[in-house]
């Protein structure tokens, strides 16, 4: 006679709903961090001013006073999603504005000095591209050689600030378009309008699928077939025409073309991106997080302006953020190759 014993029937249990969501949404936590942040500067700033800080006025102006840091980092996430990095848009920017502010000064009509600027940025960030991609240049190395061929451009055009008269580039600024207290520039608008077309291409095209798979891993992609050179160029192309853009926001911005400006604007337009929640190594990140961390940096820098602090605060504030992110992120990737 035999005795059988009767076992326990294992019971599987069910991960919970935060789990789960951060099992497939791990790629997001950055930007969540970063969302997380802007609202906690909100609401520090909020209780420090005494109820003075959460307006109307002050917020619409986050978007007028970064319009231009929000192009640079739209077109700064192209390329860092394929894994590349683009040193030069500050100088860029600077180059397009002093040219365009020159052309005009000089009776150019406005619809030639804009395209020329626009070019004139796309230009060198094909330059960037074409030395990335059949050169074997390093990303770091050709941008950087972009950065010293746009400010050494810039000082060429002139050495000294031109003041801009065109009616119709002071009027992306001067114009204001105003309910409840909110306002709105046309520049404010185009930056906008570019955040919403970088968003669409690089979720809803076949080109924006392609540079989240090159910059995943390069070599899978080429043996998929992809046309990894040509999506490479395309974004070092895409970051110059961006830096092309923000030189014609800035220029109406300042109302003058200055060959000094945007000097360490590109260190800005990095961090904004990292912060926002796109790897540095490249294949994950959204451009809706780079506007999320251009306004994290923009509050920073306002929030500062009211304290009276130093503007050195803002340097190490940002720096220690940066940090902070990048352990975030190497987390997520030490995760993600743990799961293969």
């Amino acid at each position: 006679m035999t005795a059988t014993i009767e076992r326990p029937a294992l019971t599987q249990e069910k991960p919970s709903m935060l789990k789960t969501f951060l099992s497939r949404n791990g790629s997001m936590m950055p930007t969540f961090a970063a969302i997380l942040i802007l609202i906690l500067l909100f609401v520090g700033a909020e209780a420090f001013l005494r109820g003075d800080f959460i307006t109307p006025r002050n917020i619409s102006a986050l978007l007028l006073d970064n319009a231009y840091l929000l192009v640079l980092a739209v077109g700064m996430t192209f390329v860092i999603l394929t894994g590349g990095i683009d040193l030069s848009v500050g100088s860029v920017m600077a180059f397009t504005g002093i040219l365009g502010a020159r052309m005009l000064a000089e009776g150019s009509p406005v619809m030639v000095a804009v395209p020329a600027m626009l070019l004139g940025g796309a230009a060198i960030g094909l330059l960037i591209g074409i030395l990335v991609q059949y050169f074997g240049v390093q990303p770091f190395i050709a941008s950087l050689a972009g950065l010293f061929l746009g400010r050494g451009l810039a000082y060429i055009v002139s050495l000294s600030s031109i003041k801009v008269e065109e009616p119709a580039i002071l009027w992306l600024q001067s114009t204001r378009m105003s309910v409840a207290g909110w306002y709105i520039t046309p520049t404010g608008i185009i930056a906008l309008t570019t955040v919403a077309i970088a968003a669409f291409v690089l979720h809803l095209t076949r080109f924006g699928r392609t540079i989240y798979a090159v910059g995943g891993n390069e070599q899978s992609a080429r043996l998929m077939g992809l046309k990894v050179g040509r999506v490479k160029i395309a974004a070092y192309t895409i970051s110059g025409l961006c830096a092309g853009l923000a030189g014609l926001i800035l220029t109406a911005y300042s109302g003058a073309g200055y060959p000094r400006n945007g000097i360490g604007t590109e260190l800005d337009a990095i961090a904004a991106v990292v912060i926002g929640g796109t790897l540095l190594t490249g294949g994950r990140g959204y451009v809706l997080g780079s506007m999320v961390g251009v306004f994290v940096y923009g509050t920073i820098k306002t929030i500062i302006s009211f304290m009276g602090a130093e503007q050195s605060w803002m340097q190490i504030i940002v720096g220690a953020l940066l940090l902070l992110f990048i352990v975030i992120q190497r987390a997520i990737v030490a995760r993600s190759d743990g799961r293969r």
